[in-house]
């Protein structure tokens, strides 16, 4: 395992997003996005997915150059088409029209359709924390997960993000999928060389799918699918992460007229590669214009504190709340680096080697 300086880390990917044509300035946020996940030891999200960002560029699926179209405008929402740029450009961009929104009305949200990957939601969510606002994040994905009594991989994981400032060192912030885990962290575990967990993924006769290779070779050719949460049972609360990636689907498609589910495969009608479109919807809401700043934020570290100090499960050693280990992991990885495994280090020499640069010893 090899350890690379957060800064060193962060320049190198901002280089890589300007020699792909990406302007300085964007390539910027979208560095900023990457190392943000590193940072929390979301390693799906940060460098291990810039190889995904470099072969979609390169390969005209996504555009380097980010114009987005104002569709709507009123008052307190508007409506963007992101013209498949730069996904974390835009959702920056969005995120902070709904801010701005907020601040006038006390809500504040946009709608956009047309974009692309735009790394973790909690990146989007702080930035309205950072404003003493509740920040709200959805974005629908790739075809990957079943419904409830079903197992064709129709609906994206579909993530739900949920942040609110707090007294405390951290803010309360809730970023996850509506499945049992991301389609990033199959990806993850495929770069460590280990399988899949049993109960995240099952084939098309319900059969449990652990060899990780295989299930992402299966989840393209839609012949497996990853679980919702609850998995496949409703006793067990399938319907709900099943639910609850529908109502992201539709928060993120039908107000915008933007594509869903299977139209979101990333293929034309002839099967060959073509834009994603994925669809997002961001919200920020003015504290103020409920109650007290001050009291709010009282209450809300009131809340994580009791949790945190509730009685503990036999064999437990601590509660935590939302944002509370992202929080901690972040001050050991400024400290001793981002973690490098092998295959991640063989993707990274691709990209330097192709783009002729020589910003990172990896030696």
């Amino acid at each position: 395992m090899k350890y690379l300086p957060v800064d060193v880390l962060q320049s190198f990917m901002q280089e890589v997003f300007i020699k792909l044509g990406v302007p300085e300035e964007e390539a910027q946020i979208c560095s900023d996005v990457l190392i943000a996940s590193d940072l929390k030891g979301i390693e799906s999200h940060g460098i291990g997915r810039l190889k995904m960002y470099y072969d979609r560029i390169k390969a005209g699926i996504q555009n380097p150059v980010t114009n987005i179209d104002v569709l709507r405008d009123k008052c307190a929402t508007a409506v963007w088409d992101g013209n498949n740029g730069m996904g974390q450009v835009i959702s920056k961009k969005a995120m902070q029209a709904a801010i701005d929104k907020a601040e006038k009305y006390g809500l504040g949200a946009v709608a956009v359709r047309n974009s692309t990957h735009f790394g973790i939601c909690g990146y989007y969510a702080e930035m309205a924390i950072r404003q003493n606002m509740i920040g709200l994040v959805f974005s629908n994905a790739r075809p990957s997960i079943c419904p409830t009594n079903g197992v064709s991989p129709i609906l994206g994981t579909n993530p739900i993000c949920f942040g609110a400032p707090t007294d405390l060192p951290y803010p309360f912030l809730y970023d996850a999928a509506t499945s049992i885990s991301q389609r990033g962290k199959v990806e993850q575990l495929a770069r460590e060389e280990k399988e899949t967990p049993l109960g995240w993924a099952i084939d098309l006769e319900g059969k449990p799918y652990t060899d990780t290779k295989g299930l992402l070779i299966d989840l393209l050719k839609q012949k497996a699918a990853m679980l919702p949460l609850g998995g496949t049972e409703e006793i067990t609360g399938s319907h709900k992460g099943y639910g609850l990636a529908t109502a992201v689907e539709i928060l993120c498609a039908s107000l915008q007229k933007g594509n869903y589910l299977n139209g979101l495969l990333g293929e034309d009608e002839n099967g060959k590669p073509a834009p994603y479109r994925l669809g997002h919807f961001f919200m920020a809401i003015n504290i103020e214009f409920f109650t007290d700043l001050v009291d709010f934020k009282k209450i809300t570290t009131s809340i994580c504190k009791d949790l945190q100090n509730s009685q503990l499960f036999p064999g437990k050693n601590r509660i935590y709340v939302a944002g509370e280990k992202e929080y901690e992991i972040e001050q050991k990885v400024r400290k001793q680096g981002i973690p490098i495994i092998p295959n991640l280090e063989k993707n990274i020499r691709i990209i330097q080697d192709e783009l002729g640069l020589n910003l990172l010893n990896l030696d």
